[in-house]
């Protein structure tokens, strides 16, 4: 890359300098961009940006955002990069950062370098994280002081169970993707600009509009069939056809919050708020901030809160251990109450998710109250909005609906059905991940194979889509966040191309193999806590 005159150049060094003295520094496109002002504005949440410090985000920028928004990225350039980056692990995962002092020098960090103490690094969080890829080290097959199978003595310990089972994940990842070195990365990343490009080259950016004419209808008969049981005082009924409304209601909600309606920011936005908030009572807001999270750091125990529900389930070993979690921040505690469920999880699985909307209410109206979103700029009055909308929820769905209903039998089954009829969307959410790699291979590899590895998506026949939303395909989501999800299924021949050049694997599988593909995962990991039990038991009596 040239460098213009009077462009100052950042060397890696400088930038952890940077980085050590609370600033959020990001790399994009060769660029150095200091984000600390951007922060408490960015529409997609902090978090977003924390997990990004000292790390190249170039993919994952243009991935979420129009042309015309990565235009305005360069405001905030402070200089330019002239050597390959090679990413940093960022605070919030616990990454360290050392500081240049010339007036200063510590031998053991060598000369004119001084630790950052006292003062919090952007993102950094109230615990200690341990990253299990320490920095600046490229993970590769037969590295196994970083993924080790240890043999135990005379007596099993637990912890060395569970670490050799997640370790033996980590080796068949290692196995199933390319090379985790930057060459190798750099290319992907490289092929997936050029995939991006077709994507757009063939106009799937655009959205169909006739296929939300075809949802409107969808949503308009679900509506209607809602009000025709509950004035013929057919209250079952109703309640299902309700729950089916919410249900196809998500999809549309989902699509407005990335932008991929009309395009436009504030449209879509509002388009999402009456749905979500207003007609659904659920925070968009919410799960914007939970949801960009869950995109750029899929599948982490410790980052991703998609994967966090302890005590409920566990889809990684990793959460064995009382694990902080740096999108709640607090600690996920592995405790008897998570002892006593995680064993029968496989068997819990269906149940539990019938009361998943009821724990969103709760998260909408924490996130809201606490003032958790943006406080600035464009999206701050988005937060007031939401509240209006959920109270207006409340006032229309628990007082005009159910405290209409003539018995207390009436107004409880009417919330219980229509409730657990929108299970099925849970089911739908959590089918692409849950059996997928929760694995930790350092801050080397590439957005695009980060993506494919921990994502799935579900087979179905075209006309079926419309009961998936068409976020079936969630790997093609995960690539390309903003585009429609009626033109997935058209991406679909693209990206399986893509991975056959690549090597990078494509997972997919049909609706009901899916499902016990995923409950295969959490009766696996399920045995392992009935081992680590076992382990505890038998160290207690040679104790």
């Amino acid at each position: 890359m040239a460098v213009k005159q009077n462009e100052k150049v950042f060397t890696p060094r400088d930038v952890e300098n940077l980085i050590a003295k609370g600033h959020a520094i990001v790399i994009y496109d060769h660029y150095v961009l200091k984000l600390d002002h951007w922060i408490e504005y960015h529409p997609g949440g902090n978090k977003a940006i924390y997990h990004f410090v000292g790390r190249d985000a170039t993919d994952e920028m243009n991935a979420y955002h129009c042309d015309e928004t990565c235009k305005l990225f360069t405001r905030y350039k402070i200089g330019v990069i002239e050597e390959p980056w090679e990413n940093m692990i960022p605070p919030i995962q616990g990454g360290h950062f050392r500081k240049l002092d010339h007036n200063d020098e510590d031998k053991s960090l060598g000369k004119g370098d001084k630790t950052s103490k006292g003062k919090k690094l952007c993102g950094e969080v109230d615990a200690k994280i341990e990253p299990k890829i320490p920095q600046g080290v490229i993970l590769l097959e037969g590295m196994e002081e970083y993924y080790p199978t240890k043999r135990d003595g005379p007596i099993r310990d637990p912890r060395t169970i569970i670490d050799n089972y997640d370790n033996d994940l980590v080796k068949r990842d290692l196995n199933d993707i390319p090379p985790l070195d930057y060459k190798t990365q750099r290319g992907l990343s490289r092929k997936y600009n050029e995939l991006h490009q077709q994507i757009i080259n063939a106009n799937l950016y655009e959205c169909p509009y006739y296929e939300y004419f075809l949802q409107f209808c969808i949503n308009l008969s679900l509506g209607l069939y809602t009000m025709i049981f509950f004035k013929t005082k057919h209250y079952f009924m109703s309640a299902v056809f309700l729950g089916f409304f919410w249900q196809q209601l998500v999809f549309i909600a989902h699509d407005s919050a990335h932008i991929s309606i009309t395009h436009n920011y504030q449209i879509d936005n509002i388009i999402g708020i009456i749905i979500a908030d207003w007609i659904g009572g659920l925070s968009i807001g919410w799960w914007k901030r939970n949801h960009n999270v869950h995109h750029l750091i899929t599948n982490d125990p410790v980052h991703d809160p998609d994967i966090q529900h302890l005590p409920f389930f566990c889809v990684s070993s990793r959460l064995f251990g009382n694990v902080f979690s740096t999108y709640y921040e607090k600690y996920l505690w592995f405790d008897v109450f998570a002892r006593k469920l995680i064993p029968i999880q496989h068997l819990m699985y269906y149940p539990i998710l019938c009361f998943g909307r009821f724990n969103l209410y709760r998260l909408s109206w924490e996130y809201l109250l606490k003032g958790q979103g943006p406080r600035h700029g464009k999206a701050a009055w988005f937060r007031y909005f939401e509240l209006v909308g959920l109270s207006f929820f409340t006032y229309w769905f628990f007082y005009l609906v159910v405290g209409s209903l003539p018995t207390k039998w009436d107004k409880f089954q009417y919330i219980m059905v229509s409730h657990i009829t929108t299970m099925i969307v849970h089911v739908q959410i959590t089918l692409s991940h849950f059996a997928m790699s929760t694995s930790d291979l350092g801050a080397s590899e590439s957005f695009v194979s980060r993506q494919l590895r921990t994502t799935m998506d579900v087979s179905c026949p075209d006309w079926f889509d419309f009961f998936h939303g068409g976020l079936q395909y969630q790997a093609i989501h995960h690539l390309f966040p903003r585009l429609p999800r009626h033109n997935f299924r058209k991406a679909q021949a693209y990206v399986i191309d893509f991975c056959r050049e690549t090597g990078l694997k494509y997972s997919i599988y049909g609706f009901v193999d899916g499902n016990g593909v995923v409950l295969n995962k959490l009766q696996d990991i399920a045995q392992q806590v009935v081992i680590m039990k076992e382990c505890i038991v038998e160290s207690a009596k040679h104790a």
